[in-house]
């Protein structure tokens, strides 16, 4: 609010310096054009002019009250030698010329007085002593000269009060946009920082559940260090232009060779079930080639067979076989976990999904499955080259 106050007045001050300086030369013009006022009088007229537009200039930096009566003193004296100085057949016509000067330079330090009751009051006494001059001088109340001075003072008035009244009242609009736009900012950042709050409580029950679900002891070392080394290449086949290809959730296809080499894939499944607690022990093959449909059908049913071990089988360790042939490929998943009787469990209850096997077979592989209680269980997969 005082920002605005002082900007208010700055503004009142400089209307008031325009205001004063252009009626003050427009009397000037009609009163040289006039060419009614003897040397003396216009001379000394002039110069209270003068001096009255320098006190404006100064007015509109500085309202002291000392410019306010200099400006005052300065116009009713250029007044009074400008309509002392003629005859009284010329006087009317001096009237008419100074009434821009007894209309708006007297009557212009009215605006910038708001707080000031000293220069109130002397604008005021100012303009009862215009309109008194300006009716001696034209010979009566009702003629232009005193209507035109009348006309000026009211319009001043009427500015002082408008501006007066708005200004408070902007600035209120303004402080309460203001309020506003504060307490809608600490809105957002309570709801931001209840946000966090929910995130860290978040982070904080998800990593308390891990812990638990790895008995307290959270994720090895080692673990994080192989899920590094996955990320990294997965990286890596990103950045040299290959484009995933999601086959599953978790699974995909990162390369754009038509044929796969087999090594590299196992052993990603392997460090996947080995950071699950499964020990995966690959024997035979260590490179074979295949076509990407088979590779995807093989590896998913590979996934399949040792997903089981982990969950039913009660060890922790499975053995893969690869072999293969110019025509096939075969792997042997084998544990020695608590195997289970084939005669004794349905085919839609033997752990091994159906759409497995079938997708498998649709590339011209199968599947074949051994078990006994107490010995383990065996499955053979077979998959076209």
């Amino acid at each position: 609010m005082d920002f605005i106050a002082q900007e208010r007045d700055r503004l009142l001050r400089s209307t008031t310096r325009v205001v004063g300086i252009v009626c003050a030369l427009v009397s000037v013009i009609g009163i040289v054009c006039a060419l009614a006022v003897p040397v003396v009088p216009l001379l000394g007229g002039l110069a209270c002019i003068a001096i009255m537009i320098g006190g404006f200039l100064v007015f509109g930096w500085n309202g002291s009250i000392w410019w306010t009566a200099l400006i005052l003193v300065s116009g009713l004296a250029a007044l009074a030698l400008l309509l002392l100085g003629v005859d009284d057949a010329v006087r009317p016509v001096v009237a008419s010329a100074v009434v821009p000067l007894a209309a708006g330079s007297v009557s212009a330090p009215l605006m910038a007085q708001r707080g000031h009751p000293v220069g109130l009051g002397l604008t005021i006494a100012a303009g009862a002593a215009v309109v008194v001059a300006m009716v001696w001088a034209s010979g009566g109340i009702l003629t232009m000269p005193v209507t035109g001075a009348l006309l000026g003072w009211v319009l001043i008035a009427v500015v002082t009060i408008w501006i007066s009244r708005s200004i408070p009242r902007v600035a209120r609009r303004i402080y309460s946009i203001g309020t506003a736009h504060r307490a809608e900012r600490q809105a957002s950042e309570t709801e931001a920082q209840r946000r966090q709050g929910a995130r860290l409580l978040h982070d904080t029950v998800l990593a308390t559940l891990t812990l638990l679900a790895h008995s307290g002891v959270g994720v090895s070392e080692q673990a994080m260090r192989e899920q590094a080394a996955e990320d990294a290449r997965l990286l890596r086949h990103l950045r040299l232009g290959a484009t995933p290809q999601p086959q599953q959730s978790g699974d995909y296809s990162l390369t754009r060779e038509e044929e796969s080499p087999l090594g590299q894939t196992l052993e990603s499944v392997k460090q996947r079930f080995g950071r699950m607690g499964l020990e995966v022990s690959w024997h035979g093959t260590g490179q074979v080639l295949l076509p990407s449909n088979v590779l995807d059908a093989f590896l998913l049913a590979l996934g399949e067979c040792l997903e089981n071990v982990r969950r039913h089988a009660g060890v922790g360790e499975a053995h893969v076989t690869i072999v293969h042939d110019n025509e096939m490929v075969r792997a042997m998943v084998t544990d020695s976990g608590v195997g289970f009787d084939l005669t004794h469990v349905s085919a839609e209850r033997l752990g091994f999904k159906e759409s497995v096997v079938n997708r498998l077979r649709e590339v011209g592989g199968d599947a074949k499955l051994f078990s006994a209680p107490g010995s383990g269980t065996t499955v053979v997969l077979e998959a076209p080259r």
